[in-house]
């Protein structure tokens, strides 16, 4: 569990809607169904157009993952680059043939695979370093989506408070409908900014940190695979591999334009 996330969630929506009782009003003023249809639906809409339908829902899966703490670990990694070594100094790099089935990260796998069946280094860094960059192109999508989800909500939010005046326009009779028909016009704007700085900026923002870290795990591992093939001393590479934790922990965190 994510706790930085859903305690950020919590705050965030916790501080506006005890903000609204402490000026009197309540929750139920919030809740307007047609504002929410107008915004989401015409966010969602806007996103599908701008992006193809296979990158919005690799976005979405891992919106699911927002509350999870991150799966790699990158101790877990060099802990298990210095015991390949060591067996390989001892039996040779053949020998790690065995290790394949048991290998869940299909990164590492592929790149000891290579090195198993004779893969100068120089190729197979030259292999890896392709699958690096394809897979970062792939990934510097997924908070795009997020990041123009949050460019279009607030806009939609305006369109859905333009139409709602609209409607009380045309009942400019009926004078004590006027502020209540008003106030819920306005609900869609509040939708559309808040769904922007509280959902969708955010969750771009922390996308880009956690891939940023996981493309530092795989240049790691690549490392360490080409380090082993190449004979280096077991307790040299777990030094050469510390160095890529002190690069991902200072990762430096993106800058987010608030809407």
């Amino acid at each position: 569990m994510d706790k930085a996330t859903l305690a950020g969630l919590v705050l965030a929506v916790g501080g506006i809607v005890l903000g609204l009782i402490l000026e009197g009003g309540n929750v139920g003023q919030l809740i307007q169904p047609t504002a929410a249809m107008i915004v989401f639906g015409g966010t969602l809409g806007a996103v599908l157009i701008n992006f193809p339908l296979v990158v919005v829902w690799g976005a979405f899966r891992r919106l699911a993952n927002m509350f999870q703490e991150p799966s790699e670990n990158a101790q877990s990694t060099i802990d298990a680059l210095v015991k390949y070594a060591n067996r390989a100094r001892r039996e040779g790099i053949v020998s790690l043939d065995s290790e394949l089935p048991n290998i869940e990260e299909p990164f590492l796998r592929r790149a000891l695979m290579l090195a198993v069946d004779g893969t100068e280094p120089q190729e197979l860094r030259k292999i890896m370093e392709l699958a690096l960059d394809n897979i970062e192109e792939q990934d510097e999508k997924i908070p795009q989506v997020f990041e123009a989800a949050g460019g279009f909500s607030p806009t939609i939010g305006i369109i859905g408070a333009v139409l709602g005046l609209i409607q009380v326009m045309q009942h400019l009779d009926k004078i004590d409908e006027v502020g209540k028909g008003i106030a819920v016009a306005f609900v869609a704007t509040i939708y559309g900014v808040g769904a922007a700085n509280i959902v969708f900026l955010p969750t771009s923002g922390k996308l880009k940190i956690r891939l940023r870290n996981e493309q530092i795990i795989r240049e790691m591992t690549l490392e360490g695979v080409v380090s082993i093939l190449e004979g280096m001393n077991p307790r040299m590479l777990e030094e050469k591999l510390l160095g890529f934790l002190e690069a991902r922990e200072t990762t430096a965190i993106p800058e987010v334009e608030p809407t």
